[in-house]
Formats: structure tokens, C-alpha cells, sequence
């Protein structure tokens, strides 16, 4: 038999022309952020446009096709070009323009920076319209995403600090052979050498004092003024401009100033070397990301007062419960939730080790020791009286002040227990933080009911899901801008363009359940009426 082949539609005379864009299905999700976008204020981004000169890209066409590219895993701006030459849905949003990839840049850079978590915020309200988030809780984790900049351009405040000291020195040395010099010379220059730390700015002084009132200089003094001039005054300038750049951090990279050097889980050499990053922090509600927040530190633990407090300036509410692991359970969290009525769902380190048997009935653990309130003792396991030896203030790295109690055995030489109970010189010393112990003891009561139960066992799925999702399937793994503010930018595009996602799929599977639900309708319209047909013929007969 002849084999036949389809013709070629473009080969074949066509009375009408084909429109293309009749090729994107009703429920494709460009059809979602096109109407998305088309609801937002952009009124900020309007004002940054100055006027005059020649025509601009409307912005809201901008921000559909990023959106839309960030929703396909398109982060490159030369690629979002070609996709706008090439592929339908971006010519479908773009009306068919095609700006080019420094236009793209420029706008996702400077246009949208300060102004696209309004969006995102814009964009969770509309979704508490359709009820897919209730915003009256928050599941809270954060991951470390790498930074654009080198990996191995790190500067440490601790080695900028000891070389700054180092050179301080050799300054001051320097100035004292010149002084001593000038003593020599018998003039009426005289230098101040009491203070050995000193400042650019003061050094430039001392070398132009020298250079104006010391006329005649020896080779010596000569080689050692040009010493402090070309090497120490320069050295001593950058180290000046390091330590004003790391603030209170302890690091930063030289090709991105911002990024801060953080133990990496997802390290591309698999021995978790320090890779410059940043700490994001994202709220979740059934997979949807409700809230986030960029941090330059490395604990998670720092981060959660000013995560809600932002959340609560977006939505001008705060929610009602709040969920996260241990690495967020500390003293200040708990009172800082407790003081702002949110109900805690936060786990604190060696929560789910207290819950074993063999710490339960350890006799020698702290937390297993009986503690008299009335009278501040503790008893060991020998039945001796701990008695309150003093009490001391603790500071954390963020500056919150805790008070802790330290007890002391009265005599543990000679102790039958000794060597099970302390190891140790002298008596046995314990530190105790009373009010973090009855914070704790209401976490555990709240985390061992069973709406703590709920609460722990739907966390890993909501936000740990998600950070799965944009690292592992939308192959986010490392920022491709330098900066705190680009980076913003750029990490807000990728969690609107998830929420997006998952708005597209709960429409279409809620889509898929009507017709299927107007089917079963129409089916069961149709046997009852085959019903009624027969008890008709069967009565008349």
C-alpha cells in the first residue's frame, strides 16, 4: 500500500489568516498573571518615570512578562529577550513588543527596587480574597541562599581588627623614630605619642605637620615618611573602609558587599565550606508564601521578631499562631510572641530529647532535679541541697539581656554518685534561666496538645515543601544580582511567581471538579428520567 503523509498546514492556501494566539488555552497560567497584573496598582513605579525624551516600555507589560518568566524558571534577561521572539505566551503578554535584555534589567533592577513587595503584598490579599490563604497563621523556616559574588573573596572583621591593631603599631613606632629624629635636629616639633591607636584622618595631619615645619630632612626621616605615606596611610584607610562596611556583621565578600560568609548545607564542593549568602525567611500557608524577609545573619533566631513586625506592616494585622522548629525557640521569641497575644507553636533545642525515656528517667540531668521555689534550692541525686550561690546577667549576640541562677553542691567529694553525676573539679555548679524554663514548659504543653500535634506534624510539608520546590524543581540554588536591595528584588519575583504557580493549579484543579461535578449532575438527570419512563410504560400496560 502507498504511504500517505499529512500535508503541511503552512503549505496549504489559507482563506483566513491563523491567529496564533488562539493557540493558548482558556486555563494556561498566562491567562492568570495577565489578569493578576491587571488588578495591581502600579502607581509607584509610574512615578519614577521622569518624562520626556523618547517613549517607554509601559510598566505593566514589564512586569507580566517577568512574572510570567520567573513562573517558567526564566531568570536571565537575554533569555527572557529571545523567549519574547520566539515563544507565544511572551508575545501573547507582550503585545508583541520586545524590548531588549538591558531594558529588562534596568527595570527589574532600578524600577522595581523598593516597590515590588507591594506587589507581593497585593498579590496574598488577593489570594485571602479567594480564601486559598486565612493569613491567622504562619509557618516559619528559613534557608541560606548563595550570593552571586566570588565564593573565595571574604573579608573577616576579626582579621581586619588584629591587622588594623598590628599596624597602629608600626605607626606609632614610625612616629616615635621621626619625633626622636626631630629632637636630634633640635627643632620645636614635637608629636603626641600617648595615644597609639590613631585614625587616618589624623595620621594625613601628623604627615603634613612634619612635611610644613620639618624644612631640612635626614634620608632617614625622608625614607620613613614616604613609608607611612605610600604603604601604612593607605593600608590603614582600607582597613577604616572594611570595618565601616561589616558594621555589626562579622564578614562580608569583596564582589558583593552585602553577602554575608554562612555555612552552606547545599555546598558545591559537599564539605560545607563558608559561601558568602543570605539568610531568607519565608511564613507559608497551605504552600502559599504569605510573608518573607532577607537577613545578613547567620541564626534564625535573631530574625522572628522583625519577620512578624514587617508581616504585621504589610497586612496592618498580625496572625494568631505562629509555627517554627527549634531554631527559633529562645527566651526573647517567646516573651516577645507572649506580649503580642500570638499563640507559639515553637519547638526549643532538646525538645524531642526530652521526650525520650532515657532522658526522662536520668536522675542526673539538670531538668530532672527537684527544685524548691519557696526556698531557691535544688536537691541532687544523693539528696543534697543545692543552695543559690549568685545570680549573673547573660547578653546574646542581638543584645538582649537574660538573668540565670547558678547553684552549687555543698560537698560532692567522697559522693557514691560522683562519677555519674559530675566529672568535674570541686562541687557540682549548675546555671539555671527560671523564666526561659517556664517559657518552655508552656511550649511543651501547647506543642504536646493536639492542635501542637497538627501544627508539627503540617510544618515540614508547608514551608520545607516549599523551600523544596523553588530550590529543587525551579533550580534556584544561588542569586544572579549582587546586593541587598537587588536581591530583594529578585527573591520577591521567585516568590510571586510560586504563588502564582500554585494559584494556577488550585484553579484548575477546582475547574476540573465543577465540570466533573456538572457531569455526575447531568448523568444523574438522565437515569431519573429513564426511571420515570419506565414507570410510565409499566403503568400503562
Amino acid at each position: 500500500m502507498k504511504v500517505q503523509f499529512k500535508s503541511l498546514p503552512s503549505n496549504s492556501p489559507s482563506l483566513f489568516p491563523e491567529n496564533i494566539f488562539d493557540k493558548i488555552p482558556f486555563n494556561h497560567p498566562v491567562r492568570l498573571v495577565n489578569q493578576v497584573v491587571d488588578r495591581l496598582d502600579i502607581e509607584d513605579i509610574i512615578t519614577k518615570y521622569k518624562g520626556g525624551g523618547t517613549t517607554s516600555y509601559h510598566p505593566r507589560m514589564l512586569i507580566k512578562v517577568l512574572f510570567y518568566a520567573y513562573l517558567t524558571n526564566i531568570y536571565s534577561c537575554r533569555k527572557i529577550e529571545k523567549a519574547l521572539q520566539e515563544n507565544i505566551h511572551f508575545m501573547w503578554l507582550s503585545g508583541n513588543s520586545t524590548p531588549d535584555y538591558r531594558t529588562i534589567n534596568y527595570f527589574r533592577g532600578k524600577r522595581l527596587k523598593g516597590v515590588v513587595q507591594a506587589l507581593f503584598a497585593d498579590i496574598v490579599r488577593m489570594l485571602h480574597e479567594l480564601e486559598y490563604v486565612s493569613l491567622k497563621v504562619q509557618y516559619i523556616d528559613g534557608t541560606k541562599i548563595e550570593s552571586a559574588s566570588g565564593r573565595y573573596t571574604f573579608v573577616w572583621k576579626k582579621s581586619v581588627e588584629k591587622n588594623k591593631a598590628k599596624l597602629e603599631a608600626n605607626i606609632a613606632t614610625v612616629l616615635q623614630d621621626i619625633d626622636a629624629q626631630i629632637k636630634q635636629d633640635q627643632t620645636e616639633l614635637h608629636l603626641d605619642q600617648n595615644s597609639k591607636a590613631i585614625d587616618s584622618k589624623e595620621l594625613a595631619q601628623k604627615m603634613e605637620q612634619i612635611n610644613t615645619n620639618l624644612k631640612e630632612r635626614s634620608k632617614s626621616t625622608r625614607k620613613q615618611l614616604k613609608k607611612l605615606e605610600e604603604d601604612y596611610l593607605p593600608r590603614l584607610q582600607k582597613y577604616e573602609q572594611q570595618l565601616e562596611i561589616l558594621g555589626e556583621r562579622n564578614s562580608y565578600s569583596k564582589t558583593d558587599q552585602d553577602a554575608v560568609f554562612m555555612r552552606m548545607k547545599e555546598d558545591h564542593m559537599k564539605n560545607g565550606q563558608l559561601k558568602p549568602a543570605y539568610n531568607t525567611q519565608i511564613s507559608t500557608e497551605n504552600q502559599f508564601i504569605t510573608h518573607y524577609s532577607i537577613h545578613q545573619t547567620t541564626a534564625d533566631t535573631i530574625t522572628l521578631a522583625s519577620h512578624l513586625t514587617s508581616f504585621e506592616s504589610n497586612y496592618h494585622t498580625q496572625s494568631e499562631e505562629v509555627v517554627a522548629d527549634a531554631g527559633y525557640g529562645s527566651e526573647q521569641n517567646y516573651e516577645w510572641m507572649q506580649d503580642e497575644g500570638i499563640t507559639s507553636y515553637v519547638k526549643y533545642n532538646y525538645f524531642h530529647m526530652e521526650q525520650k525515656r532515657k532522658q526522662q528517667s536520668n536522675p542526673f540531668l539538670v531538668q530532672n532535679l527537684y527544685y524548691n521555689k519557696q526556698e531557691d534550692f535544688l536537691v541532687c541525686p544523693a539528696g543534697q541541697k543545692m543552695l543559690l550561690l549568685t545570680k549573673s546577667k547573660r547578653t546574646s549576640t542581638n543584645g538582649y539581656v537574660s538573668e540565670v541562677s547558678i547553684y552549687q553542691a555543698q560537698r560532692c567529694e567522697g559522693c557514691p554518685m560522683r562519677g555519674q553525676c559530675h566529672k568535674g573539679k570541686g562541687n557540682r555548679t549548675i546555671e539555671i534561666n527560671h523564666r526561659l524554663n517556664e517559657l518552655k514548659e508552656i511550649a511543651k504543653e501547647r506543642l504536646l496538645s493536639e492542635k501542637g500535634l497538627y501544627h508539627r506534624s503540617k510544618r515540614p510539608v508547608e514551608v520545607e515543601a516549599v523551600f523544596g520546590q523553588l530550590k529543587s524543581n525551579n533550580k534556584f540554588n544561588r542569586f544572579t544580582m549582587r546586593g541587598l536591595d537587588k536581591v530583594n528584588v529578585e527573591f520577591t519575583l521567585m516568590i510571586i511567581a510560586h504563588n502564582l504557580r500554585k494559584w494556577a493549579k488550585k484553579m484548575n484543579l477546582r475547574n476540573k471538579n465543577s465540570s466533573l461535578n456538572t457531569k455526575i449532575s447531568c448523568k444523574s438527570g438522565v437515569d431519573t428520567k429513564i426511571k420515570q419512563m419506565r414507570s410510565l410504560e409499566l403503568l400503562a400496560a
